[in-house]
């Protein structure tokens, strides 16, 4: 039976996670692999933190070049993160012949056309199932499970502390800042939230997966990507009352006109399977033109669902060095360089909220001002403020139409003495 020699970035949650499997588990993949995997090295920053998970006889240092050069080592697994140092040892690694799983989808997402294109220049193998969505194998059922169909769209929950503000901001009286003060207490958000409420994680992952779907390379400067912090009580309880959830989506979608990359709150119908994930869960669903829509739910985050996805690269690894069994990076011999959209190029539908005076002619400006731009209203909720200041809530779901002619018609609303304050929008997708 073969030996497989491990050399570990990295021993934090999911390094200890990572370890802990393949301890435990050891049996049940020589089964799977015909090969036994030893851990020889890990790079840590403290060498004297004590460990959650037993080392052993392996050895630690503090020095992860040590490591990617090492004799003794045949695959890197880079649970570091970040895209400086990260980049630098990954592609040192694959240099020196080693193989390398990961789970950093920020270094993937800024610089995986490099990596990629490394490893398939030195022939090794560059797995990276834990970069997006945790648990839950959607770069496999991407690259393999649905490679008999074209894919038209990939629509995903791929943030979870996202998910779990959305998801606790349902109820009465909840708003962003309370909620998200919850979720940090929680350890569901970090002490800077910015990577996760304004949908940079979310964009790094949707990135992978959009190059996944189409066959593309990895674009992640071309993601339109906007956050939560905007999103309010008040659109939670009017999306609940129109049959809708507000959803942060990652969409990647392919038109006549090129592919569409956006991460943004999106309304979506409350009869979408994905319209039902709640609290920190992450979900991604896909459309196939043979298979048609197809969903993948689970946990996308922490140490067990993180780490198995981790150990399951390392057995397609194994496979590989064992059997000759390997499948292209992104799941393409060649990738096509496809035209990204412009975000004014988009159409959509869209929810739009606005503060205006309750007065006779004010419904015949906005619905001017819309209709100049060739927008129409599908439906109008109106409702006088408690505060008495007879203002009134108006609420409008519009008609499908261009980015750019609802950026035009919203200028316009905004510009009119009867509305006071700025427009919400919030794009709707139905998903199908």
């Amino acid at each position: 039976m073969k030996t497989i020699k491990l050399g570990l970035l990295g021993l934090g949650t999911v390094g200890g996670g990572t370890l802990r499997i393949l301890q435990d588990n050891a049996e049940v993949l020589s089964q799977r692999t015909n090969a036994r995997f030893e851990v020889t090295r890990i790079a840590v920053r403290d060498l004297n933190k004590p460990r959650a998970v037993d080392t052993g006889d392996i050895a630690l240092t503090d020095d992860p070049r040590s490591v990617v050069d090492a004799a003794d080592v045949n695959v890197v697994v880079e649970l570091m993160g970040g895209t400086g140092l990260a980049r630098e040892l990954v592609l040192r690694a694959i240099e020196n012949g080693k193989h390398v799983v990961t789970a950093n989808k920020a270094l993937l997402a800024e610089h995986g056309d490099e990596v990629f294109s490394a490893a398939a220049r030195r022939g090794v193998q560059v797995a990276y199932e834990a970069a997006v969505a945790g648990g839950i194998p959607i770069i496999k059922a991407l690259r393999e499970g649905l490679s008999a169909n074209r894919i038209d769209w990939v629509a995903g929950i791929i943030n979870g502390t996202g998910n779990y503000i959305l998801t606790e901001m349902k109820q009465p009286g909840a708003d962003f800042d309370a909620v998200l003060r919850q979720a940090q207490a929680l350890g569901y958000a970090e002490a800077d939230p910015t990577f996760d409420v304004e949908g940079i994680d979310a964009a790094h992952k949707l990135t992978i997966l959009a190059a996944l779907a189409f066959g593309m390379p990895l674009r992640f400067d071309r993601v339109h990507t906007e956050g939560i912090s905007r999103i309010t009580a008040d659109d939670m309880r009017f999306a609940d009352m129109l049959g809708y959830e507000i959803k942060h989506l990652g969409i990647a979608r392919r038109t006549d006109a090129g592919v569409s990359l956006r991460v943004h709150p999106t309304l979506i119908p409350k009869d979408v399977l994905l319209a039902s994930v709640s609290g920190v869960m992450n979900a991604v669903m896909t459309h196939g033109d043979q298979v048609g829509p197809t969903l993948y739910y689970g946990p996308g985050a922490g140490a067990g669902p993180t780490a198995s996805a981790v150990v399951a690269d390392l057995v397609d690894v194994a496979r590989g060095m064992t059997c000759g069994e390997t499948v292209p990076a992104l799941g393409f011999r060649e990738t096509t360089d496809l035209p990204v959209l412009e975000m004014e190029q988009v159409e959509c539908a869209c929810y739009l909220r606005f503060l205006a005076k309750d007065a006779p002619g004010v419904l015949a400006q906005f619905s001017s001002a819309l209709a100049d731009e060739g927008i129409s209203i599908e439906h109008m909720h109106q409702e006088p403020c408690e505060d008495g200041s007879g203002d009134a809530l108006v609420v409008l779901i519009t008609n499908v139409v261009p980015e750019a002619a609802m950026n035009r018609a919203i200028r316009r609303l905004e510009a009119l003495e009867a509305i006071d304050g700025s427009v919400q929008r919030i794009r709707i997708e139905t998903l199908n």
